[in-house]
């Protein structure tokens, strides 16, 4: 059988579709806003910051600033969004933030502030969304949790001064995943699909971890590596699209088989 970019177009019908992705011009955002264009998607990217954020130039995405963790900006942004024509038929939860010291170290405000962001902006993203497509019987969300949200990191791959993952991002994933479940629940009725997709650890090559880390990292995992980032955009697309019509509530790990220890 010979597959052609029809048959793709068929199969995933991802060409025209306008998808919001959060965190966009973050690691991740970047790269899943640039897989969407590809298969011919408009994006609508948004950030905290997006004019001194890194941005993409591509004639089918529009860049819009707003802090997720506020509701009326939320608000605001999707009425803004519907009023124009610019109904979103995927939206893409990515955004998120992370602490790295030491637990006992932890200040209520650094715990307040992962959670805001990973949580309650996740949230508050999903209810904006809902208040619009739950009368059009049409919809899809992938949120974008993280292996450690599955297993707990091992603290033995760790060294002094390295960016260890935190008590408080893993609980905030974990909670993604479970509302995940939540959500593919109480909004199939709307026909909204709710995915979630878990990364495992991503090799950062504007801001690369310390070589040890790599390399612990890389011993504990089967395939003796970490990702690259644009190794999660195959799973995000599949959720998006019309490939995975009958799938949702699904937790989608691509961790190399690190949690397969």
């Amino acid at each position: 059988m010979i597959i052609t970019n029809n048959y793709l177009d068929q199969i995933f019908a991802l060409r025209g579709k306008k998808v919001l992705v959060t965190g966009c011009c973050g690691q991740l955002g970047i790269v899943i806003c640039k897989s969407f264009l590809d298969v011919g998607s408009i994006v609508i990217g948004v950030d905290l910051d997006v004019e001194n954020g890194d941005r993409i130039d591509h004639k089918n995405i529009s860049y819009h600033s707003c802090d997720i963790t506020k509701k009326q900006l939320l608000s605001n942004l999707f009425n803004d969004l519907y009023v124009h024509g610019e109904s979103v038929d995927v939206l893409i939860n990515n955004a998120g933030v992370s602490t790295f010291e030491n637990f006992e170290d932890r200040t209520e405000s650094e715990f307040e502030w992962v959670t805001d962001v990973n949580l309650k902006g996740t949230f508050l993203c999903i209810q904006e969304y809902f208040k619009y497509q739950g009368n059009n019987k049409s919809g899809n969300i992938v949120n974008i949790a993280s292996i450690y949200g599955v297993i707990s990191p091992d603290p033995r791959i760790y060294e002094d001064g390295d960016r260890k993952n935190s008590e408080v991002y893993g609980a905030t994933k974990a909670g993604i995943i479970q509302m995940t479940k939540y959500f593919a629940i109480h909004l199939a009725k709307n026909g909204i699909r709710v995915n979630s997709v878990s990364p495992g650890g991503i090799f950062n090559s504007e801001n690369p971890q310390k070589p040890k880390f790599i390399q612990e990292y890389s011993k504990r995992n089967p395939m003796g590596r970490m990702a690259n980032a644009n190794e999660m955009t195959g799973a995000i697309l599949f959720l998006s699209s019309s490939a995975s019509t009958y799938v949702t509530g699904l937790n989608l790990v691509v961790d190399g088989g690190m949690s397969c220890w």
